[in-house]
């Protein structure tokens, strides 16, 4: 099991590191639409979709979302005068909404959870709601800058995975050395206070970093650390909502397309929160 953790994880990284750094544009946006699409083949799992039939209408129908996005608002159109496409915008706050109800399912959980726990539509739509808002804040940080520097926008999606990396391993350390109070034990038993607090200690480090790399103004440091704050907390909201599904759905993994780290899903379902809520404080008080 290590040795395929290991050797995935080889495979993987160099793959994601040209992708964000040397794909064009373009490109990018499409290897991008083609994870959702992996994501959604996952998720249908966790709606009860079983049938191979279903399991691919419905990915096709994220894939779809993705590539309408990419052909019908053109890259030039993303970003227009520093100004984030009205419908990009609009999607990153549908997402935050999203999230804020995802919270609230979380908290009452199991509880009141009758009218989408059977519910192949409900759950169908939680995943379009949380695969979609990825694929465009994404985008919205590659693009972002691009005229002026190519890679700032690469740049951008590094910090997130910076921050939320350190988070997870932050969590973990200090979860299983000093964790006691737990989240949300009815969705995730191993999830506890102390350690989502370390998480984010660990994650202030990388905050800190980028702040003096960026040469923010010392008066705006606090909006950076307290953005870089929330996308931690958040970050962990995404993996209590897949574990959520998964305990819903009954299942351990989400799938098996990553031997040895079982879904795609199980290994960015932080992220899948991570990055629309970074996306829209970076369109609203960053960029």
């Amino acid at each position: 099991m290590l040795k395929q953790r290991i050797v995935t994880a080889l495979i993987l990284a160099p793959l994601a590191l040209f992708a964000i750094l040397f794909l064009p544009l373009q490109g990018f946006l499409l290897a991008v639409a083609v994870v959702m699409a992996l994501g959604a083949w996952e998720w249908a799992n966790l709606t009860g979709l079983t049938i191979g039939i279903f399991k691919s209408i419905y990915t096709v129908l994220i894939l779809g979302i993705c590539l309408f996005l990419t052909y019908s608002i053109p890259i030039e159109a993303i970003w227009v005068q520093g100004q984030l496409n009205a419908v990009y915008r609009w999607i990153l706050s549908v997402a935050a909404l999203w999230w804020f109800i995802s919270l609230a399912l979380i908290i009452v959980y199991p509880r009141y959870n009758s009218f989408w726990r059977t519910s192949v539509f409900w759950r169908g739509s939680f995943g379009i709601l949380t695969l979609i808002p990825t694929w465009v804040a994404i985008v919205t940080l590659r693009t972002s800058l691009y005229d002026v520097e190519p890679l700032y926008g690469a740049s951008l999606i590094f910090y997130v995975l910076g921050i939320v990396w350190a988070a997870d391993i932050g969590a973990f350390f200090v979860g299983v050395k000093f964790g006691r109070l737990k989240l949300r034990p009815n969705v995730s038993p191993g999830k506890t206070l102390e350690g989502l607090f370390g998480g984010i200690a660990a994650s202030s480090a990388i905050i800190g970093f980028a702040a003096l790399h960026y040469q923010v103004e010392y008066s705006r440091i606090w909006i950076h650390l307290l953005i870089g704050g929330l996308t931690v907390a958040v970050s962990a909201l995404g993996d209590l909502n897949e574990s959520m599904f998964k305990r819903s759905a009954g299942c351990k993994d989400s799938g098996n397309l990553l031997p040895g780290h079982g879904g795609l899903l199980d290994r960015i379902d932080s992220l899948t929160a991570a990055f629309p809520i970074f996306a829209l404080c970076y369109v609203s008080w960053m960029a």
